[in-house]
């Protein structure tokens, strides 16, 4: 019997409990990040629940009910080169930044220094007036019916995060600031939250309002939820990371599509899909003057959460 088999991981000392892969362990297991991270995508209007890249299964339902356990202190920014194509294998994007200041440390090629000085930060970057570079929000959940299952990674696009929005059809900032005006204040880590599609929008888009409050009980475990590992690492990974995508191959100069949404675009030659404007984005720069698979089975919500676990 071999030493590996005799060492029992489960058995873990009190010190290493919340430990993360260290950089020595990473270089000599030739970059692998552990294990993938479950995530929510909202592609084509619809919830999907994807592992490893692969949808598992989506939800016929409109709206879904989670709670978001942990969030990414800072909207992200993510940028392609490549053109879209929703057939092709999805890649890494090509500059991307943690912060929405300055490129990660891990991108090879940044566009720019910073964000606010790159040219795919520009209007009319990207499609139409748009940029080129996307807005993108990160956070951790949990459904509803089962916050002691997966913690999942939820990426949002601007159109689901800036805006007024009106009634309790709020997008993720709005309704973040009505929480916070409550009284008591209303920590999104003790409701169930209701994520709904806007079906007035072209591209998907998610609203939000609260649902109930959660039991002490579930409050407990959202909290456990929120400071564990998967939590930390569903706000910091791109999509295209947590699904194991690989990196984009090289494009011609000058070859920028929009991202319609969260999922990663495909290196191809085809058009991107027009995106919608956002509402209350912050302000960019003013460009300057211009030179002449197979699907998955749809299954409801019970059974899906069911299948969920034995992933």
């Amino acid at each position: 019997m071999s030493n590996i088999t005799l060492f029992n991981a489960n058995k873990a000392p009190a010190f290493v409990a919340n430990a993360e892969l260290s950089e020595t362990t990473l270089a000599l297991a030739g970059g692998v990040s552990g294990p993938s991270v479950k995530r929510v995508s909202i592609k084509g209007g619809v919830f999907r629940l994807v592992a490893g890249g692969k949808e598992i299964a989506n939800i016929e339902d409109r709206h879904l009910d989670v709670v978001i356990v942990k969030a990414a202190p800072k909207v992200s920014r993510i940028f392609y080169a490549g053109k879209y194509d929703k057939d092709a294998a999805a890649v890494a994007p090509d500059c991307w930044s943690n912060d929405g200041e300055m490129p990660d440390k891990s991108v090879k090629s940044p566009q720019a220094s910073n964000c606010a000085k790159c040219p795919q930060n520009i209007a009319g970057s990207g499609n139409g007036n748009s940029r080129a570079c996307r807005y993108q929000q990160r956070l951790a959940v949990v459904l509803a019916n089962n916050p002691e299952g997966d913690v999942l990674q939820l990426t949002l696009p601007a159109t689901s995060i800036f805006g007024k929005g009106e009634g309790d059809k709020l997008p993720l900032q709005a309704y973040a600031r009505w929480a916070a005006t409550q009284t008591p204040p209303v920590n999104l880590d003790m409701v169930v939250t209701r994520m709904k599609f806007d079906t007035t929008a072209e591209s998907p888009k998610l609203v939000f309002s609260p649902q109930r409050w959660l039991t002490e009980d579930e409050y407990e475990t959202a909290k456990d939820k929120g400071q564990a590992v998967e939590a930390q690492r569903a706000v910091m990974m791109t999509a295209a990371a947590a699904d194991g995508a690989k990196p984009a191959p090289m494009v011609l100069e000058g070859k920028r599509p929009d991202v319609v949404e969260e999922e990663a675009p495909k290196a191809t030659k085809k058009a991107a899909a027009p995106v919608a404007t956002e509402d209350d984005e912050p302000e960019v720069r003013k460009p300057a003057a211009k030179e002449t698979a197979v699907p998955a089975k749809k299954s409801k919500l019970a059974d899906i959460v069911a299948d969920w676990d034995d992933e």
